[in-house]
Formats: C-alpha cells, structure tokens, sequence
C-alpha cells in the first residue's frame, strides 16, 4: 500500500531496518484508508455522505477493536500491533479521526489558524505517530516531527490546490486569496496566483528548515530516512516554482528515478560514515545530518 499509494514516504523507509519499516508502513496503511474513504469519488455528495460517514466510523471502530485485542483484518491488526508495541498514544487516532471526518463537511478554512487546527489531526499528528517508531534520543524531537508533518501536508496543498477545488475543497486560506486578489475557482496561473503560491512555498520552506532541527535527535538510520523523505517532498517546491507556478495544467511530481537516486545517496552517504568511523586513524565525529538537506 505504502508504495503503491505514497511513493515518496516508501523510498524514505527503505532506510530502515525491517522491523520500524513495517511499522511505518501499517501506520501509513491506516492513514490511506481513511484517505481513502474521504475522498473517493462522490464521497461528499449529499447522496453519498451517510454511506461515507457509516464508512469512515466503521474503520475506526474496527481500528479499536483490534486495539483492544479483538481481530479486525489482517491491515487493522498489524497497525494495532505497532501502536501497542510503539507504545503511540492513542489519543493521537481520536485527533486523525476527527480530521478525516472533518473533511466530509468543512468546504474550507478561513484563516491560517483555522487550518492549523485541522492540520493538527491530519498532518502534526503523523509526525507524533512516527515518532516512537523512530526512536528518537531526546524529547526535543517532538516539535520537529509535527512540524515536518505539518510541512509534508501544506506541500500537498500546494500542489494538489486544483485537484482539491475540483472536490470542492480549499484548504489553503481564503482570507489570504483575498488578499492576494486570487478568486478560490481559479483554472490558470496568473501574476496574482504566483504571487500567492510564491508567499505560501516561503511559508512551507519555513517548516522544513524548522522539522530539520529535530535531525539532531533521530539515531542516523531513522535520521536518514527522514531526511530522505524530507529532500523527496520539498523537492515537488522546486518543482512547482520550476513550472512557473503552474498547479494546474499537470500534477506536479518528482520522477521515480530521482527518488531512487535521493534514496541511494543517503545509503552511501550513512556506509561511507560508518567506514570513517571504523578506520584505524581514529572516530569521526557524526556528519551533521542538515547536510543533506
């Protein structure tokens, strides 16, 4: 599912040792389905939104089910093993939940507040669910983890804002579209709307130098895979920015083969540490992990 559906978070966890790569995969499995069912085609339509709600409430009840030990499904089992194994919170579900749910009836976000509270249950809290999978060193790294899941989403707004409409969804404020005299159903990029993606990438660019920090805190191998999966994602900015801010005509992607070769650069980049650490001449000191980024 992992690589079928996110290909950039499966390149990221190839990183990893097998055990924290299945559960990173059995947490992304449960985000998917919900996904999934929120925004399957019609989902919202007032014919269709009873169905999609029973839908969405009924994986989630099955979701506590298995937590509390009973089987729900191959998927929903492994995902319960991994949060009672990780020990991750289950409050951080009740949040995720209520997010998916919101996207059944809230059209759209007034202010950048406002959207921050929907990305608390949709976006900050994946970073506090990964976290104990990553095994972090200090507590220091908790701020860093939401932010970068904070930073991963916007970046989805961004890119998706007119797949998004087409759902009849805005998620990037509406106060702030005004103010850059950008209409909410715009087709084309306009001088107004460069304007506007421009101020939202700075934005997003500010949550990843901050979601950087936490680097510090991640033992190499879950640094690395951040930082892999951080490089893939940022990099659909630069992408964005190179088609002149065009988030209409195509989906904006990073090719496979890039993702490929981010991945096998951080590869080589942790052996290559590794060997200077085991040479004769003595230690080295740990590369700063940034130096990636």
């Amino acid at each position: 599912m992992t690589r079928a559906s996110g290909t950039t978070y499966y390149w990221g966890t190839r990183i990893l040792p097998p055990e924290q790569r299945r559960d990173v995969h059995a947490v992304y499995a449960l985000c998917r389905m919900a996904d999934d069912i929120v925004d399957a085609p019609g989902a919202t339509e007032p014919a269709k939104l009873a169905a999609t709600e029973h839908a969405l409430r009924g994986l989630q009840e099955r979701f506590e089910q298995a937590l509390d030990g009973g089987s729900a499904g191959t998927i929903l089992d492994a995902v319960a093993h991994t949060v009672r194994s990780r020990r991750i919170g289950p409050a951080c579900f009740d949040r995720f939940f209520a997010a998916m749910a919101a996207d059944l009836t809230v059209r759209e976000y007034r202010s950048y507040e406002e959207l921050s509270g929907y990305m608390d249950g949709s976006a900050a809290v994946i970073g506090e669910m990964m976290l104990p999978i990553l095994q972090p060193t200090s507590d220091r790294a908790f701020g860093p983890a939401r932010d970068l899941g904070l930073a991963f989403q916007l970046t989805n707004f961004i890119r998706d804002f007119a797949e998004d409409a087409r759902l009849g969804r805005t998620y990037l404020p509406t106060e702030e579209l005004r103010r850059f005299d950008v209409p909410p159903g715009i087709r084309s990029v306009t001088p107004q709307w460069r304007a506007f993606a421009a101020f939202q990438i700075e934005r997003n660019r500010a949550l990843y130098a901050s979601a950087d920090a936490g680097l510090a805190y991640l033992p190499a191998r879950s640094a690395d895979c951040v930082l892999t999966a951080r490089r893939l994602y940022s990099r659909i900015l630069d992408r964005i920015e190179g088609a002149g801010y065009d988030v209409f005509t195509a989906r904006v992607r990073v090719p496979t083969g890039a993702k490929i070769a981010l991945s096998a650069d951080s590869v080589i980049r942790r052996w290559m540490t590794q060997r200077r650490r085991q040479s004769p001449i003595g230690p080295a000191d740990r590369a700063d992990p940034t130096h990636l980024a």
